[in-house]
């Protein structure tokens, strides 16, 4: 398993808000998992940076015991979520200055060979392979619910002004829903889960154009970094690459 993450405050923003982790956990039963997460926060001051970090921080705490365990993987996956977003609630209401705050989340965690993932927001997750780039995830955004209804076409939606909306996230209520997706890789595929500062600029067709024929693999996070950077990059940037 091979994995790169990076994460940038980008062009204009004055401090970066996203929180990234990956690392690979070995569980008690020998089993061996990569454990990815990006959380792009949102408050005034400092609060959304610290609701990602909180958040993916819960996530990762009380993912590991499950693994642990052998809980069922949605299950487990699930139960992560909602902890991270009682743990983000619950510091939002422990002062004024972190009321509202909150994050999007979207989480993958498996062998390589199958991986489950968890989203809640727009931070999205994709399923990238030699001959085509799949979105495993979806967005909880207002333009999303534009496209399901029909009112606009999703090739319209990458530009919409309304594309920042999301109405889904962790730690604006005391309740939270999360989709949970099973995915099943072969060699030479690779899972992106990235924050909307790199889909809001860089195209899917550009993602597997650079992760395929665009140069090493190794250095492909950095060049999908660098076009959103060349445009400005108005929002932070971070996204972490999975492969087997």
């Amino acid at each position: 398993m091979r994995f790169w993450g990076l994460s940038d405050k980008g062009s204009v923003r004055q401090e970066n808000q996203d929180a990234i982790l990956a690392e690979s956990y070995m569980a008690e039963s020998g089993i061996e998992s990569a454990i990815l997460v990006v959380c792009d926060g949102m408050g005034g001051a400092n609060a959304g940076g610290l609701a990602a970090a909180i958040a993916s921080e819960t996530f990762v705490r009380y993912l590991k015991p499950g693994l642990d365990a052998e809980v069922p993987r949605r299950s487990l996956l699930t139960r992560c979520a909602l902890l991270a977003n009682e743990a983000v609630y619950e510091k939002g209401r422990s002062s004024p200055e972190f009321r509202g705050m909150g994050t999007t989340l979207v989480a993958a965690v498996g062998n390589g060979e199958h991986m489950t993932v968890v989203n809640i927001g727009d931070s999205r997750c994709y399923l990238v392979r030699e001959s085509e780039i799949i979105r495993v995830t979806t967005d909880h955004s207002l333009v999303e619910e534009m496209v399901e209804r029909g009112e606009i076409m999703r090739e319209e939606a990458w530009r919409h002004p309304g594309k920042n909306y999301i109405t889904r996230a962790l730690g604006t209520d005391r309740s939270a829903r999360c989709d949970v997706f099973e995915v099943d890789m072969k060699d030479n595929e690779f899972l992106l889960l990235c924050t909307d500062g790199l889909t809001n600029i860089v195209n899917p067709q550009e993602i597997l154009f650079e992760l395929f024929y665009g140069g090493e693999t190794e250095t492909a996070a950095d060049r999908m970094l660098e076009i959103a950077m060349s445009r400005g990059a108005p929002d932070n940037v971070s996204l972490i690459l999975f492969g087997r």
